[in-house]
């Protein structure tokens, strides 16, 4: 019979099934955000919402590739923060909610009308609301 005797082999297990965990629950939260957004565009798309600019309409696939993308990108600023911040969890909602407010700037600036804006808008939120808590449950407070 095997006893353990150091820290390393009590917390290297652990660490492997954290980091799997984080990344598993991240591409759920990326499949679930970029349905979920894509279905509310389509929606807004029927109720009247135009999502036009001067270069032309956002496809429907567009959104599903675009949410998918930068919550593919949360996942892995969650893994790095997990190895790299004193506080992973506390950095990583900071940070996620300031990139958050920073990806609404184009949808008011690149055109669109008030209402495909704050649909757009709206639709970051989502995104985010899905997507940030989930990876934040699975980062710890303090390394």
């Amino acid at each position: 019979m095997s006893t353990i005797t150091t820290a390393q082999q009590v917390t290297a297990p652990t660490v492997r099934v954290a980091r799997k965990s984080l990344w598993l629950h991240g591409l759920g939260a990326t499949v679930a955000a970029s349905a979920v957004v894509t279905v509310l565009a389509a929606a807004s798309s029927a109720a009247g919402v135009s999502f036009e600019t001067a270069s032309g309409t956002i496809p429907l696939a567009g959104y599903a590739q675009l949410t998918a993308l930068f919550s593919l990108i949360g996942v892995a600023m969650a893994a790095v923060m997990a190895r790299v911040a004193r506080r992973p969890r506390r950095t990583f909602v900071v940070t996620t909610v300031v990139l958050t407010v920073v990806s609404l700037v184009p949808d008011v600036t690149f055109g669109f009308d008030a209402a495909s804006a704050i649909v757009l808008m709206l639709l970051h939120v989502v995104a985010a609301v899905i997507v940030i808590p989930v990876l934040a449950r699975r980062l710890a407070e303090e390394r």
